[in-house]
């Protein structure tokens, strides 16, 4: 008919009509340990263990609203000069100013000439291998 709506398509207008920016969600960055950084440039897999004072479940990537964070990240170096055992591995703090519309890809640098060095954990160092932009709304 001509001139009369159904009522689906009313009432999907009038919902479209009240979205606001708040319902969109907020910008935001993300850390990533998704991608295998390169092993050539004696970078290694990491996981994040807490961000800031929280504990967290281990993922692939975080979403977080731009400002800056301490991230508690250990290391998983699979490389044979390692001569550090696994007992004696630990985690290392990184801080990081977080951005909007960037994702951080977080790694392990191996320090192959410290790779003896277990009480200070020196055969390591926490680094944001890449930078790439990402599309991100936390809502």
């Amino acid at each position: 008919m001509v001139g009369r709506v159904s009522w689906s398509v009313l009432v999907a207008l009038m919902l479209a009509g009240c979205a606001s920016q708040s319902d969109v969600g907020k910008p935001c960055g993300e850390l990533s340990t998704f991608y295998q950084p390169p092993e050539t440039q004696s970078l290694f897999k990491v996981v994040v263990t807490r961000i800031n004072d929280d504990n967290v479940v281990s993922k692939p990537n975080y979403q977080l609203a731009p400002g800056t964070y301490q991230i508690r990240l250990v290391e998983l170096i699979d490389d044979p000069r390692l001569s550090v055992s696994l007992r004696n591995r630990g985690y290392k703090e990184l801080t990081l100013e977080v951005a909007a519309g960037t994702r951080y890809h977080l790694a392990a640098r191996f320090n192959s000439d410290k790779r003896f060095n277990s009480m200070e954990r020196e055969y390591w160092d926490p680094v944001v291998w890449r930078e790439s932009a990402v599309e991100c709304r936390i809502k």
